[in-house]
């Protein structure tokens, strides 16, 4: 379920008069906005407010042929129906977010100042700190009392929202009761002396259709703005005060399940990420499906490997690897690897026990490794003029490689059944290639079987490994060298399990990657 989805559609509801019943002997919101602007123009005579405060207040009305027009304070009229998105119920009516509150920026730190080290009683809060339709107090910065005597009339009140407007735009919330007072951030803004039910307004710019209004109205430049004018422009539906009450209510328990839904929908998310993780642990420990004891054993295929990697050799088609070794299991139950006529100790390195006729390799001994290398932008196209050219962990979706570079000039070659991973800056995404030919590019290796392996087994087993494998990274922008790969040991069992277990992952993750379709 698209719990996103499912809150926008409350909201939508909500704003459209269909989440709770109408009351036909509720107040207007035509009375009840003419009240506002009663109030608003009294305050202006006892000169708690000036002139120019309410000099834009427009009255939105439906005139006698049925279309919505708008009356500005000089007294003229526009019809305004291109701008309505829907029809109200009845005694509901559409105003500017001008006509019930008013909007009023936050401050930056002034020049040559920063965050106090210490707690004080003056927080600063910031747009990452305004989450979930309210503020984070975790992690709060905080300015000292000489900062804020210098910005003190850039605060926002318990009684205000907030709306970012700088970066993210149309971020809206409430500001909890301990953060009265405190200081706001000049990307965002306070809407402040609201005549309506503060939650309700916040509901209502949360819906999609303020937000859009948001977009439609953000100044397109380096960093997206949004003017303090256009929110207060913003076109927002009212409804009367005891319905706002009742929606704020029914919208509260609405998300609240919702909230629920999306917790459960984590929890099983992760859920089946770690049912994924256990099924990959136990297929490399020979515990997802049963040891058949008349299989070939693997110390039998590495002795095969061995004696073709001597024939290859003899060839002149490879050249002998002084570090090639064979890892055996001695009387006293340890585990050594032999070097040429050196035997080491390694049972600090096996990572788990295997099945009797399984046995432990360094990949180097059962497999070729590439390094890639890098073209000059000369050498390279987007026209499919060449082969393809794989540049980096941006080439991989999912498992599989997306094409979009070719060269002419290739170098350093990948072919159909290499196993790709990436080595430097993103490390750690792998696929098999399926596609031919390509040139690779120095962030990626590419693992070749030369020796009839099963390779997706080996797939597996990198992704097992691939967190000790990124820990082996260096570098300001982190790699892992051909070392870090040749020296994993694999588990390996005979080749009939490789071919079983890779069938039964497949099924397994059938299953999985449908339950979380479902989720979405």
């Amino acid at each position: 379920m698209d719990t996103k989805a499912l809150r926008q559609k409350i909201l939508d509801l909500a704003i459209r008069g269909k989440l709770v019943p109408q009351d036909p002997n509720d107040e207007p919101a035509s009375v009840l906005l003419e009240r506002i602007r009663a109030e608003k123009q009294q305050m202006v005579k006892d000169g708690k407010l000036k002139a120019k405060d309410i000099k834009n207040d427009t009255v939105i009305f439906k005139g006698d042929d049925n279309l919505h027009y708008e009356q500005f304070d000089d007294g003229t009229v526009k019809c305004i129906e291109n701008e309505i998105p829907f029809e109200l119920p009845e005694g509901w009516a559409w105003c500017r977010i001008r006509n019930i509150a008013n909007v009023k920026g936050g401050k930056r730190l002034p020049k040559g100042e920063s965050f106090s080290d210490d707690v004080t009683d003056h927080v600063y809060i910031r747009v990452t700190d305004m989450k979930n339709r309210t503020i984070n107090t975790s992690g709060l910065k905080y300015i000292t009392e000489e900062v804020f005597a210098k910005i003190q009339s850039y605060t926002i009140s318990k009684n205000d929202l907030y709306v970012t407007i700088a970066g993210t735009i149309g971020v809206v919330g409430e500001v909890p009761e301990i953060l009265d007072g405190m200081n706001l951030t000049e990307n965002a803004v306070k809407v402040c002396n609201i005549s309506i039910n503060k939650t309700f307004l916040c509901y209502v710019m949360l819906s999609e259709l303020v937000q859009q209004q948001f977009q439609d109205k953000t100044h397109q430049v380096a960093m997206p703005k949004l003017a303090l004018e256009r929110i207060l422009g913003t076109l927002i539906p009212v409804c009367p005060v005891k319905e706002q009450q009742l929606i704020v209510f029914s919208i509260k328990s609405a998300l609240q399940i919702a909230d629920t839904i999306e917790i459960q929908k984590n929890a099983l998310f992760e859920l089946v990420s770690a049912t994924k993780s256990k099924i990959l642990d136990l297929a490399i420990r020979g515990k997802l499906v049963p040891q058949d004891p008349n299989d070939e054993p693997a110390s039998v295929l590495l002795e095969r490997i061995r004696a073709e990697k001597e024939e290859l050799i003899r060839q002149g088609k490879i050249k002998r690897d002084k570090k090639e070794s064979v890892i055996f299991k001695g009387d006293d139950n340890s585990y050594y690897e032999k070097i040429g006529d050196e035997i080491t100790c390694i049972d600090n390195e096996i990572p788990f026990e295997i099945p009797e006729n399984w046995a432990f390799s360094r990949l180097n001994n059962i497999m070729e490794l590439i390094s890639g290398r890098d073209l000059s932008p000369s050498d390279y196209n987007d026209t499919e003029d060449g082969i393809p050219y794989i540049t980096g962990a941006s080439n991989f979706i999912n498992g599989k490689v997306s094409l979009v570079r070719w060269t002419p000039k290739p170098q350093v070659i990948t072919n159909y059944g290499d196993l790709l991973i990436t080595c430097k800056g993103t490390i750690g995404e792998i696929a098999i290639n399926d596609f031919g030919k390509a040139h690779i590019a120095r962030q990626i290796m590419a693992i070749r079987n030369i020796y009839n392996l099963n390779i997706d087994y080996l797939s597996l087993c990198l992704q097992f490994y691939i967190e000790s494998i990124k820990q082996s990274a260096k570098g300001l922008i982190p790699g892992i060298s051909r070392e870090d790969v040749l020296n994993i040991i694999l588990p390996v069992p005979p080749n009939k399990y490789q071919i079983v277990v890779v069938e039964a992952i497949q099924k397994y993750k059938e299953i999985l990657n449908n339950i979380e379709a479902n989720l979405n």
